[in-house]
């Protein structure tokens, strides 16, 4: 049997004081108060109280209290998705400023395999110029809005469009078939495009799902070679660019790999690349975005000009010249 719920009192007219809006937020988050109230180190009637004070000052119920389970009314949901970036972006300003008083730091949003594969093994030369700055690196695969974020930076992988509107070109992309040397030496000799299926071939696994993916496909490359019907030796399927690469380099098989990604392995010698007049052509874009409540920062200027320099090595070492810097596509 529920609880009464909170009466609708009078609507006020004046802004809502913001000292219960936490409280709020932490119990809406888990829908519980004791969980919010251990989170917020106070106690749970504490925690209550503040809620009732925040109701009877907005003039509407925002909690469904249970016996055993709390819900948000519909005013509540309201409330918190107005709510959420807003906390969000005090969080966010209040720890610029402390960070502005201490240690400088830039903070960089990008995907796994692009920090472990190009960014992470360039980072030594970073520091070595710049010692007092710190560097932190959040790997995710989903996109962070600048504007709110606690992120100065972020690399980012996709077509020219709206989604990376202003944002500076690092380098495009071409896709080559690569083998490590030992496996080529113990295998049969690949001098024609028809001969990658006398291997294993490496994939990823949801290559054939997304538009986006199907770009790097072997499936792609097979057609572009007029080979639709070939099936190679057997298929080894990973969920990232990365475990790709890291199979070929053990002598798992054969991939379809991304040349600005496997550029220094192709310059060590760890990988070869077997097939180099049947590249294919991707229209993906790896891209550099600035934050523009950072951008002013020396710290994010100094390394987003590293970037920059860095991208114009690997455009130099995988013979890519681009059409243009700058992404004004509204797509």
């Amino acid at each position: 049997m529920s609880k009464a719920s909170p009466s609708i009192t009078h609507l006020r007219t004046r802004p809502v004081a913001v000292g219960h809006l936490r409280a709020f937020e932490a119990v809406a988050r888990h829908l519980n108060f004791r969980a919010a109230s251990e989170e917020l180190a106070l106690t749970q009637s504490a925690v209550s109280r503040q809620i009732q004070s925040l109701e009877d000052e907005i003039g509407v119920p925002l909690f469904l209290r249970h016996t055993r389970a709390v819900e948000l009314t519909s005013a509540g949901s309201q409330l918190l998705r107005t709510l959420l970036p807003t906390l969000e972006r005090l969080d966010s300003t209040v720890r610029q400023i402390r960070q502005s008083a201490g240690r400088k730091s830039v903070a960089i949003t990008t995907w796994a395999s692009f920090a472990s594969m190009w960014l992470i093994p360039r980072l030594e030369a970073f520091q070595r110029s710049h010692p007092d700055i710190d560097i932190r690196i959040d790997a995710t695969d989903t996109a962070v809005d600048l504007e709110t974020a606690d992120i100065d930076l972020a690399l980012r992988y996709s077509l020219p469009g709206a989604s990376v509107r202003g944002a500076q070109r690092l380098f495009g992309e071409q896709l080559a078939v690569v083998a490590s040397p030992w496996l080529l030496k113990s295998g049969q000799p690949i001098r024609k495009p028809a001969d990658v299926a006398k291997f294993t071939l490496i994939e990823a696994g949801d290559a054939h799902r997304t538009q986006h993916m199907e770009w790097l496909s072997w499936r792609r490359w097979f057609e572009t070679q007029g080979l639709s019907n070939v099936e190679p030796k057997r298929w080894l399927y990973f969920n990232y660019a990365h475990q790709i690469v890291q199979a070929a380099l053990t002598g798992q098989g054969v991939a379809l790999a991304r040349m600005p990604l496997i550029a220094d392995s192709l310059a060590s010698g760890d990988l070869v690349e077997v097939l180099p007049g049947f590249r294919l052509d991707s229209p993906l874009v790896y891209w550099l975005l600035v934050g523009p409540r950072t951008a002013h920062r020396p710290e994010v200027k100094a390394f987003s000009d590293w970037l920059v320099g860095e991208a114009s090595r690997t455009r130099h070492t995988v013979g890519d010249i681009p059409d243009t810097d700058l992404c004004d596509d509204l797509g």
